[in-house]
C-alpha cells in the first residue's frame, strides 16, 4: 500500500508544479503584453498631442 500511495503523492507533485510551471509562463506572457500596450498607448498620446497641439497627459511638453 505503501509504493501506492507514494506513486499517488508523486502524481500529485508534478500536476502542482506543472500548474506552476504554466502559471509562471502565463505571467510571464501578461507582463509582455503590457509593456506592449503600454508601449502603444505611449507612442498613441504622442501622435494625439502632435495632432491637436496640446499637453493632455499634464507633463509640460506636447508630444
Amino acid at each position: 500500500m505503501g509504493i501506492f500511495w507514494d506513486l499517488l503523492q508523486q502524481d500529485e507533485l508534478e500536476k502542482q508544479q506543472e500548474q506552476a510551471n504554466s502559471l509562471e509562463d502565463r505571467v510571464g506572457q501578461l507582463e509582455d503584453e503590457l509593456a506592449k500596450t503600454k508601449d502603444l498607448l505611449r507612442k498613441t498620446l504622442v501622435a494625439l498631442e502632435k495632432h491637436v497641439q496640446m499637453d493632455i497627459d499634464g507633463d509640460g511638453e506636447m508630444g
